[in-house]
């Protein structure tokens, strides 16, 4: 499906459906939808490469249990709502780029804007004009900024704290842009920063209960969590952030990207992870 660049930004919001938790699950980096405007020169195949596929389906009963979920329905290789503003390399831009200071991910081609696929695959052939980067930055980057910013200052206005699961996928081997190459990656991978973007008390809850359900883990090892957990995650103001990486190989085949049969079982999990957290916020609310 294609989107037209002149339409509002596809970002999906699902409100709870049954008494509020103060819980937000967002999904930034699972969307398809191809805008018409991309015209990138790598091919598609290579590019779906990036997508936390399905990611948003194994989340998807949050609603139901409480919480909000968040999507973006656009592909993070067009812009990636999980990187900060600045974090862009504007050699890709004729005409340079104002704001950008080219952050870390911005050297590794990984920032705002994607240059290469990793490891080394470039997405486009040609320059972007600035009035495609700010269109990108208002119609899609901003939105999905909003739309979290929202849910986030609703729960937390309502109960006084937030507890918000920002959530990932990763490829089941390390590789290079991750400064993991070649190695096996844990089934979950669990990013608080270093412990500085929410409670300990809430990371452990979720190691806990994903081992309880069978699963290997790790804290921060590869991947600490990025921008939207960095400026949501506010413990001392009761906002706590932490990033869930699952490993693909429990729930798809990597190289058709396709679900496998494992893929139901590993959404009832996450199911039960989702009720979990819902009832440790609502408890932690109340205390």
């Amino acid at each position: 499906m294609k989107s037209d660049p002149r339409s509002p930004a596809p970002v999906f919001r699902r409100d709870p459906e049954r008494t509020p938790a103060p819980a937000v699950f967002d999904s930034p980096h699972s969307g398809r939808d191809y805008p018409e405007d991309f015209r990138p020169a790598a091919p598609l195949a290579i590019l779906r490469r990036t997508e936390d596929a399905f990611v948003e389906e194994l989340y998807a009963s949050a609603p139901a249990q409480g919480a909000a979920l968040i999507g973006a329905l656009f592909p993070r290789v067009y812009i990636d709502p999980n990187r900060a503003l600045a974090d862009l390399d504007s050699s890709m831009v004729d005409g340079g780029w104002p704001d950008a200071a080219g952050g870390e991910k911005a050297q590794r081609g990984i920032g705002l804007i994607w240059r290469v696929v990793p490891p080394s695959t470039a997405i486009y052939d040609r320059l972007l004009s600035q009035a495609e980067v700010r269109q990108r930055i208002d119609r899609y980057w901003r939105p999905y900024q909003d739309a979290v910013d929202e849910s986030l200052a609703e729960a937390h206005a309502r109960d006084g704290a937030v507890w918000h699961v920002n959530c990932h996928s990763m490829p089941s081997m390390g590789d290079i842009s991750a400064g993991d190459p070649g190695r096996k990656r844990a089934d979950f991978v669990l990013g608080d920063r270093d412990g500085t973007s929410c409670a300990p008390e809430f990371v452990q809850l979720v190691e806990d209960t994903l081992r309880a359900l069978g699963y290997s883990v790790l804290r921060n090892d590869p991947f600490k969590g990025v921008e939207l957990v960095r400026r949501n995650g506010q413990p001392d103001l009761g906002r706590h952030s932490l990033q869930i990486e699952i490993n693909r190989a429990l729930y798809m085949n990597e190289s058709t990207i396709q679900k496998s049969p494992n893929f139901m079982r590993l959404r009832g999990d996450i199911g039960v992870l989702i009720e979990r957290i819902c009832a440790f916020a609502r408890e932690r609310a109340r205390s």
